[in-house]
């Protein structure tokens, strides 16, 4: 007897609320939340079958209006749904009281990241922050879960008397979560290391932006002897890469490419990788990579500046990369005029197209000219 070893693909219906009177999310409409999240979704390797949308006063124990719900419990029988996914983060009483109506699995928007990310991390380190991050999403999510943990580390003697099942998880995810840490400051430590030996000697340059702006091409552009294939798929690059490239100038530089980022990018994800993001402030130069065909492209920029100042990093020598000009609908010279209108006169731009090696001698060039200065600088 044959046995089919091909994994079933997920049929999704995605949603998204808009609440009235919150501006937080304001400069994303719906339709770009919805289009964002149907990314998110097909990176996850799901199909995403019907969008569903409300516009509401406030969220509710059930984040939807009860008719709503309704419309989406006909919706996930009649579609033969297996997953309904959230653009929003929902708490623990709003996803246990959604799934008992539906009763089908539902996720929200940081699970679902938390999940991309599980899939994508190839490093040790990358593995631990995104390990943490999924246990810390979990324990306060734990009632009502009757999938338990690996007991790593019981046994008898452990458990206190009377204590009930939920209980012992939560105490499982906490010791978890404490040898995660632990393991993450010895990977931090050996890291730290190395990178002091390195930044000393080289010109070190950092590439940041939204998810699928074009980063891992322009690393490829730059670096020499070296190639990472880029990905048209979000989060194609997670643990961070650092290579030498050449500057007309001859002396040693290094550039880094790192985890792109999202609108709405989970707390506990930016947490567990904030000692990897920490390391751009050892950086000399940032390249803040934008998907420059993207209509909301200046949103982009902003959840990323966003980002960085929660981390603590702000950057004076830094560079704007307008990548994916040979994608662009309008004309380049209203994109610049909006660019210096939205972004100002004082932040360097350039603009590329790292598929079709334009700009890049340029962007090289203007790297250069601030390698330069910092040698002044630094003797």
């Amino acid at each position: 007897m044959a046995i089919n070893t091909v994994k079933k693909i997920e049929r999704a219906i995605i949603v998204a609320v808009k609440v009235r009177g919150n501006g937080k999310f304001e400069d994303w409409t719906l339709q770009q939340r919805l289009e964002e999240l149907i990314n998110l979704t097909i990176s996850s390797g799901a199909e995403v079958v019907e969008q569903f949308v409300q516009i509401i006063n406030k969220n509710s124990s059930t984040y939807i209006g009860k008719g709503k719900l309704k419309q989406l419990s006909h919706l996930v029988k009649i579609h033969s749904i297996d997953v309904v996914i959230f653009d929003d983060e929902l708490d623990p009483t709003q996803q246990r009281n959604i799934e008992q109506i539906l009763n089908v699995k539902v996720i929200d928007r940081t699970a679902l990241i938390l999940d991309i990310f599980a899939s994508r991390a190839k490093t040790k380190e990358g593995k631990l922050q995104v390990n943490l991050a999924q246990s810390e999403y979990l324990l306060p999510r734990l009632a009502g879960q009757w999938s338990h943990l690996e007991r790593l580390g019981g046994g008898i003697g452990t458990r206190g008397p009377g204590e009930s099942q939920i209980e012992t998880d939560r105490r499982l995810v906490r010791q978890r979560i404490n040898q995660i840490r632990k393991d993450l400051k010895k990977v931090k430590n050996t890291r730290s290391s190395l990178r002091n030996r390195r930044i000393n000697k080289a010109f070190n340059v950092s590439l940041v932006g939204y998810t699928n702006a074009g980063k891992t091409a322009i690393f490829n552009s730059l670096t020499t002897n070296y190639s990472v294939n880029p990905s048209n798929r979000l989060f194609a690059t997670l643990d961070t890469k650092t290579k030498q490239f050449y500057l007309p100038s001859t002396f040693n530089a290094t550039l880094s490419d790192t985890v792109g980022f999202v609108n709405k990018l989970p707390t506990v994800l930016v947490a567990a990788f904030r000692a990897t993001l920490e390391e751009l402030c050892d950086s000399d130069l940032l390249l803040h990579v934008v998907d420059i065909s993207q209509p909301n492209f200046i949103s982009q920029i902003n959840v990323v500046n966003d980002v960085l100042g929660e981390l603590g990093i702000n950057f004076s020598e830094n560079i704007l990369v307008l990548n994916k000009i040979d994608k662009l609908t309008s004309s380049l010279t209203d994109i610049r005029e909006t660019i210096l209108q939205l972004v100002g006169k004082d932040i360097q731009n350039i603009f590329t197209s790292a598929s079709k090696n334009q700009g890049i001698d340029d962007l090289r060039e203007t790297i250069n000219n601030h390698a330069e200065n910092w040698k002044t600088r630094v003797g």
